[in-house]
């Protein structure tokens, strides 16, 4: 088994940047495995299996006598689930996928976890069957900012998993002083000790957010051009020392960054070991992002996918894995019943951030596929990728 990875520093987002798609834990399982997940047995019977593709790291295991997520819901429903780690990179799975679901096969996963914006892609390319809504009760516990969220505005293809914001992190032993504005990132003070994220939408959302431009209702190249001429300025500037991924934490820890953007859930991390290290949603606001879980179309077990949804939206096994992952849990009731197994995480503000905070985060709109390939051009003349 893997131990949750706080000490070491090393975050979900962390692991994925630097392995492939095979996780350390025990649950992982290679795709043949997942393959059997099939539907009906020969004789008609009705499936008790169901296969799930997720990020590593992204569950909590079975450890001692403590059973995981994945085990508590086999002993509660008798259903097997064949528990894979197969996403790596969001558009390296969908490379994979595409030419099974453009050409109306199926995948092996019943249940797949692509980040939001991916799942606006898939449902609006015809890949994502409707879930059965009247299996799943639970989701009358989904959080009120995950309803019908932009990238499934009817709120019938996808449940969120787990989401994060990002905003600004910054190692206070650097900066001298608190930082509060999406400016503080193109303060000449810190020129050459900024970092900026590889993953466009943070990074161009929150500048857009500093210009004062919802990222949540960008239609078009143009709407956000403004923001990457910020970019691109202060990259020809050498106000940014560098562009990456995950790894910007062992740069902000050591100073080489005065201030990046970066993702909640490293810094609640992070701070463990490295007090200096802060993390703060701009006065301007901040991005939001969420992980989905989704059934591909022509996907063999269903029915059983929908009791596992429902299993994951009771707010008790929702703690138990917010526990593990030490994301945001989109599951009303999820704080009340972590303050019973763990009242320190149940009061943290990067779990479980108040109203006025949750008002000024945004998720990046859905783009059409055309305005995507204009985005990752602009931003990847940028960067340099």
């Amino acid at each position: 088994m893997n131990n949750r990875p706080v000490s070491s520093n090393m975050t979900r987002r962390q692991f994925l940047a630097r392995s492939g798609a095979l996780g350390a834990m025990g649950l992982s399982l290679p795709a043949l495995l997942a393959a059997c997940g099939g539907g009906e047995s020969a004789g008609g019977a009705e499936s008790t299996t169901v296969s799930f593709d997720n990020w590593p790291l992204y569950i909590d295991p079975t450890e001692g006598t403590s059973l995981g997520t994945v085990d508590r819901f086999a002993e509660a429903t008798g259903i097997t689930m064949n528990y894979s780690e197969g996403y790596n990179d969001n558009n390296e799975y969908f490379a994979k996928i595409q030419p099974l679901l453009g050409n109306g096969k199926t995948i092996e996963a019943d249940i797949i976890a692509p980040t939001f914006w991916m799942a606006g892609r898939l449902i609006s390319l015809g890949w994502a069957e409707k879930l059965p809504l009247a299996d799943i009760p639970n989701m009358a516990n989904i959080a009120e900012g995950y309803v019908n969220p932009p990238w499934d505005p009817t709120g019938e293809y996808s449940m969120p998993w787990q989401a994060g914001m990002a905003g600004i992190a910054y190692n206070i032993d650097v900066t001298g002083r608190e930082l509060k504005s999406v400016e503080d990132l193109f303060d000449p003070e810190f020129k050459g000790k900024i970092g900026m994220l590889t993953e466009m939408r943070d990074t161009i959302g929150l500048i857009a957010m500093g210009l004062g431009i919802d990222p949540s209702t960008i239609a078009s190249f143009d709407d956000a051009a403004p923001a990457f001429e910020k970019l691109a300025k202060a990259k020809a500037d050498g106000q940014i020392r560098q562009f990456t991924g995950n790894d910007y934490t062992d740069d902000l820890v050591s100073g080489n960054f005065a201030a990046c953007v970066g993702w909640s859930g490293d810094v609640l991390q992070l701070g463990k070991d490295s007090p200096n290290v802060r993390f703060v949603i701009p006065e301007e606001g901040g991005t939001r992002w969420a992980d989905v879980m989704m059934v591909p179309k022509g996907a063999k077990n269903a029915a059983n996918a929908a009791k596992w949804m429902n299993f994951c939206y009771d707010p008790v096994q929702a703690a138990l894995i917010t526990q593990y992952v030490q994301y945001l849990s989109p599951v009303k009731g999820v704080r009340e019943e972590l303050a019973k197994i763990n009242p320190e995480l149940a009061d943290n503000q990067l779990l479980f951030p108040d109203d006025a905070t949750s008002g000024r985060l945004r998720a990046f709109a859905t783009l059409t596929e055309d305005v995507e390939a204009k985005f990752d051009e602009e931003f990847s003349a940028i960067t340099g990728a």
